[in-house]
């Protein structure tokens, strides 16, 4: 059965909100997704612009998710592994995973936003290699004694990580990908959850539901994943309205601003390229050019009973294990964030499910 949960990625900017007042709005929301029946809350991590910037730590925003609930699942979508040492991400995701009874997911993304890794002062060429030498040594570091690692981006000897990971062996690790076949390729090899963290527009779902059995294949054939199974995440807006035209209405000029948003950090793209992001600049610019509906991609945007049909449609095409719901998006709300979740859980979540 498909599970569910939220996705928080901000785009908000001071003026318009402070952070206090988002973060309040945002454990309230993730308060009533526990309360709802949800599975999962999931941030992601940005820096310096009113694009993601109000996430710079989702480690942090989690740990106070955690401290009031009690049963719902905590994800990063993702951790942006280039920007950290794994010693450091190895001991901090195992101390949320003890403070919250062993409720953490970790996701892993690779950064893409070229002024991140300017101010960090890392090399864009080269950070598919960084990102997986990071995700790998993470999680020996969980799991073994004495690790040795002796890379171009970190090294050190008989290192042994504390606290060692509430869950056993360690928590579940998520991966991003969204079109390269290579990284599908990887995370299914690697025996690694698939995290498509951007949802694909309607031009992009057969290639995307490709990739996807491109990794169910690779991580089956495997011989270390034996005894696993392999597991899909995407996120999707959501807004839910009980007049079908206002929803779309509001939900069309929410993401609207979103994109705006993301089109003003995606500018760093237009005099770079990179070996490692063949094809980035180009859709970059395609992307904030598009209309709200195409940029976004899949969405779940009506009144409940379109919803319904909206994501029988998704689940169908892509088969996905969890669905998670982008609802911070375009400064909404607190109002608005609690009635899709409402208006979910009482008028659409008992309209699905059942084995897939």
């Amino acid at each position: 059965m498909t599970s569910y949960g939220i996705s928080l990625l901000p785009d908000t900017v001071p003026q318009q909100r402070s952070a206090k007042d988002y973060y309040a709005n945002l454990l309230t929301v993730s308060e009533l997704s526990e309360d709802l029946g949800l599975d999962y809350v999931k941030m992601t991590e940005h820096y310096l612009h009113s694009y993601g910037g109000y996430c710079p730590d989702p480690l942090a925003f989690l740990s106070a998710v955690a401290a009031r609930t009690s049963t719902i699942r905590l994800m990063t979508g993702g951790i942006q592994a280039s920007f950290h040492h794994p010693i450091q991400l190895a001991a901090r995701t195992a101390q949320l995973d003890a403070l919250s009874g062993g409720r953490l997911d970790v996701g892993f993304a690779r950064a893409f936003l070229p002024y991140e890794f300017d101010s960090f002062g890392i090399e864009m060429d080269g950070s598919t290699e960084r990102f997986r030498a990071t995700v790998d040594a993470v999680v020996r570091l969980w799991t073994e004694a004495d690790v040795s690692e002796d890379t171009p981006y970190f090294r050190y000897q008989d290192a042994n990580s504390l606290p060692l990971p509430t869950q056993d062996p360690h928590p579940p690790v998520w991966a991003a990908a969204l079109l390269t076949r290579s990284s599908f390729e990887w995370i299914g090899d690697s025996g690694y959850n698939l995290l498509i963290a951007s949802a694909p527009s309607r031009e992009q779902v057969h290639q995307v539901r490709e990739m996807i059995e491109v990794y169910r294949s690779r991580f089956s054939a495997a011989p270390k994943n034996a005894g696993k199974q392999p597991r899909v995440a995407i996120s999707v807006a959501l807004y839910l309205a009980d007049s079908h035209e206002e929803a779309v209405e509001q939900g069309t000029a929410a993401l609207r601003r979103h994109w705006d948003t993301f089109g003003s950090a995606a500018t760093s793209w237009r005099s770079r390229t990179s070996t490692s992001y063949q094809g980035y600049r180009e859709a970059m610019v395609d992307k904030h050019r598009a209309g709200p509906s195409e940029a976004a991609g899949l969405a779940v945007i009506g009144s409940p009973d379109r919803a319904v049909e909206q994501l029988r449609q998704i689940e169908s095409e892509l088969g996905a294990d969890i669905v998670l719901f982008q609802l911070d998006y375009g400064q909404q709300s607190l109002e608005s964030m609690e009635r899709s979740l409402k208006l979910f859980a009482s008028e659409v979540r008992p309209h699905l499910g059942g084995p897939r």
